[in-house]
C-alpha cells in the first residue's frame, strides 16, 4: 500500500508511518530572518553555495570585504618587494664576483706595465664595461698620451677637479658625450660614464680611473658607488708599491 501524502505533508522515509512537513522556500526564508547570523556561524557552507557577500544597505560598508581586500592588496605587494628584492641580491652578487675578479688580476700582474694592461685591457672584460682607461695630470707640455701605452692620458692640472668637483671622488653620468681628455679616440662611442678619482700618493699629482659605456644608462648619479670606490683603492695601493711612493 503506498504512502499517503496530504497536503504539505509527507510520510515519513523511515517507513514509521509518520507524517513530516514539508519544507517550503517560505519556511526557509522565514528562518534565515529569525537567525539573520546563520552564514556567519557557517560561513564554509555559504563558500559552497557560492553566496556572495551580505547585501549591505546604503551607504554601509562591507568591514569583512574591505580588509580581505586590502589584506590581499598588501600580500601582493609583499611578494613584488620579495621578488624584485630576490632579483637586486642576484644582481648585487654578480656585481661583486665581477669587482672580486678585477681586484685578483689587478695585484696578481707580474710588473707594473702589466697591471697597467691588465685595468685598460682585461678589467672591460671582467667587469662587462666598454672601456676602461687612466689618466693622471702633468704639466703644461706633457703628452696627452703616456708614451707606447694606449688608454693612459696625461691631463692638464686641475682638470680632474674641473671635471669630478673638487673634494669630490667620483662623477656618474649618464646620456652625455664622453670626453676625448679622458678616453681619447673612443670617446665619441661614449654615452654614460664613471671617473673615480685616485690619490695615489701625497708626492704625486691625482689620477683618474674612467669607466665608459655606449649605453647611455649603464651609470648614472643614482647608481651605488661602494664597490667602485673598493676597486679604485685597491689600484691606488697597487701603484704606490708598484712605484714606491709614499701614502
Amino acid at each position: 500500500m503506498g504512502g499517503r501524502e496530504t497536503e504539505g505533508t509527507v510520510e515519513a522515509p523511515d517507513g514509521s508511518g509518520r507524517q513530516v512537513k514539508l519544507i517550503t522556500a517560505d519556511d526557509v526564508v522565514a528562518y534565515l530572518k529569525a537567525h539573520p547570523d546563520f552564514f556567519t556561524k557557517h560561513a564554509e557552507l555559504a563558500g559552497e553555495l557560492g553566496l556572495s557577500s551580505p547585501i549591505q544597505g546604503p551607504g554601509v560598508i562591507d568591514m569583512q570585504q574591505a580588509i580581505l581586500k586590502r589584506l590581499r592588496s598588501e600580500i601582493d605587494r609583499l611578494k613584488s618587494e620579495r621578488t624584485e628584492i630576490i632579483a637586486n641580491s642576484r644582481q648585487n652578487q654578480i656585481v661583486q664576483n665581477r669587482i672580486q675578479a678585477a681586484v685578483i688580476s689587478i695585484i696578481q700582474a707580474s710588473s707594473f706595465e702589466k697591471m697597467i694592461h691588465v685595468v685598460t685591457h682585461e678589467l672591460p672584460d671582467l667587469l662587462d664595461v666598454d672601456f676602461i682607461a687612466l689618466a693622471i695630470e702633468g704639466t703644461p707640455d706633457a703628452p696627452k698620451r703616456a708614451a707606447s701605452v694606449r688608454g693612459v692620458y696625461v691631463l692638464e692640472p686641475g682638470a680632474i677637479d674641473a671635471a669630478v668637483g673638487a673634494d669630490k671622488h667620483a662623477r656618474l653620468r649618464s646620456h652625455v658625450t664622453g670626453e676625448e681628455a679622458f678616453f681619447g679616440d673612443v670617446a665619441r662611442f661614449v654615452q654614460s660614464d664613471v671617473l673615480l678619482r685616485l690619490r695615489v700618493s701625497s708626492g704625486s699629482p691625482d689620477g683618474v680611473m674612467c669607466f665608459g659605456s655606449r649605453n647611455p644608462e649603464a651609470f648614472g648619479p643614482d647608481m651605488a658607488t661602494e664597490l667602485l670606490f673598493f676597486l679604485a683603492k685597491v689600484l691606488e695601493n697597487t701603484i704606490r708599491a708598484w712605484l714606491d711612493l709614499p701614502e
